[in-house]
């Protein structure tokens, strides 16, 4: 047991490393080594660095094998533990629980998920008819849905072309011409796995032959060839709520691909549409007015489209450009359906006159002396409101 390498060295780690360091170094290295992901003239290679890689782990990961591990070597492990002792306690699956969300679909362990995917089973370890299972669950949807602001606002029904595979009617799913049955794989013996052993370690891996599924088909659906599935385009209609955002996703369970063991998800993702007159900011709208000279001087209201309709809002005396005004509450709702409202934002742009009249030349030139212009009054006194509204 000597000519063992440093089982920190194993997984590419420094002496002393933390528990998340060590999950994370094993599973990045037991997807990299898996025999499955190798070619065929690499395989036992594979095999001998996936048993070391797992067996550094084993020890590593449990606290009192890694003490003595720490302080004594391989020694301190071969002296205190048979060989297969080395295994006995090492949660293999805990590395990758509730990685990708934890779906309850996986149980909670996506080390399951990912090794079943691949056609492997470590250690032989049960559970393998439940994992093929999941294995051959129906693929996940994506569709994309276009929304209008208004749209998002008081939500919509929205009916969506979706293209997947179903269920073939004709065979019920079964893939086999209706009348015939299935028979049992000659190679796996209806287990759905070929199992090899080396000493105490054993890989089980799935049965290429049948597919996993422990049974041949002799005769062929003739409408879905021996698939099980056909496809075709199924409209849908979805609900979008009031609030969603740009690339806000939607689940619609069981609208996905019909597969063996049930069907995947629909995933609808919101594409928010461009408006005329309003930017969105999360749950707040901005929109922007023109308001005269006069009516920022001296004040007054201004009529305010908005996503629930039209308001009067004050503007007071002496407003400058660029001032935004805020009505609450006449945002976006929240999507979540929590009775929270964004504002409304409204940005006042005072529109300066390009062209008087005589009387307006006039009334500008008195306001101009009026306040001490001295020189040129037109001039001046349009360069001081430009100037006071930049």
């Amino acid at each position: 047991m000597s000519s063992k390498k440093d089982y920190y060295e194993v997984l590419g780690l420094k002496k002393g490393s933390g528990v998340d360091e060590i999950k994370k170094a094993y599973r990045e290295a037991a997807m990299r080594c898996h025999p499955d992901r190798v070619p065929a003239d690499k395989k036992k290679e594979a095999e001998e660095n996936f048993k070391e890689i797992s067996e550094a782990y084993a020890v590593l990961s449990d606290p009192q094998k890694k003490q003595l591990y720490d302080q004594y070597g391989h020694s301190g492990i071969d002296q205190n533990y048979a060989y297969e002792d080395i295994f006995k306690g090492a949660d293999f699956s805990s590395i990758f629980r509730d990685m990708g969300g934890g779906d309850a679909a996986y149980g909670g362990s996506i080390f399951d998920s990912i090794f079943s995917d691949l056609g492997f089973d470590i250690f032989g370890g049960g559970g393998g008819e439940s994992r093929r299972g999941r294995s051959r669950r129906g693929r996940d949807l994506e569709i994309a849905v276009a929304v209008t602001l208004e749209e998002a606002y008081h939500g919509v029904e929205k009916r969506i072309n979706v293209p997947r595979y179903e269920s073939c009617r004709t065979c019920s799913g079964s893939g086999a011409k209706p009348g015939t049955k299935k028979t049992a794989c000659p190679q796996c013996k209806g287990s759905g796995r070929v199992v090899t052993s080396n000493g105490f370690f054993q890989m089980a891996q799935t049965c290429h032959k049948c597919g996993g599924q422990g049974q041949i088909i002799q005769t062929p659906c003739p409408d879905c060839g021996g698939e099980g599935r056909v496809k075709i385009t199924r409209h849908i209609t979805v609900k979008i709520p009031p609030g969603v955002d740009n690339g806000s996703t939607l689940r619609i369970k069981g609208e996905g691909e019909a597969g063996q063991s049930g069907s995947g998800d629909l995933y609808v993702v919101t594409e928010m549409l461009p408006h005329s007159l309003f930017n969105r900011r999360g749950a707040d709208i901005l929109s922007e007015i023109g308001v005269s000279l006069p009516k920022a001087v001296l004040g007054g209201e201004a009529e305010i489209d908005t996503l629930s309709g039209k308001v009067k809002m004050k503007i007071p005396a002496g407003t400058q450009s660029g001032r935004i005004f805020r009505l609450k509450g006449k945002g976006m709702p929240d999507v979540h359906g929590r009775g929270v409202t964004g504002d409304h934002l409204v940005k006042v742009s005072v529109e300066i006159p390009r062209s008087l009249n005589s009387e307006q030349r006039r009334a500008m030139e008195e306001f101009a002396r009026a306040s001490g212009e001295s020189g040129d009054s037109r001039e001046s006194f349009v360069d001081k409101f430009k100037k006071s509204f930049k």
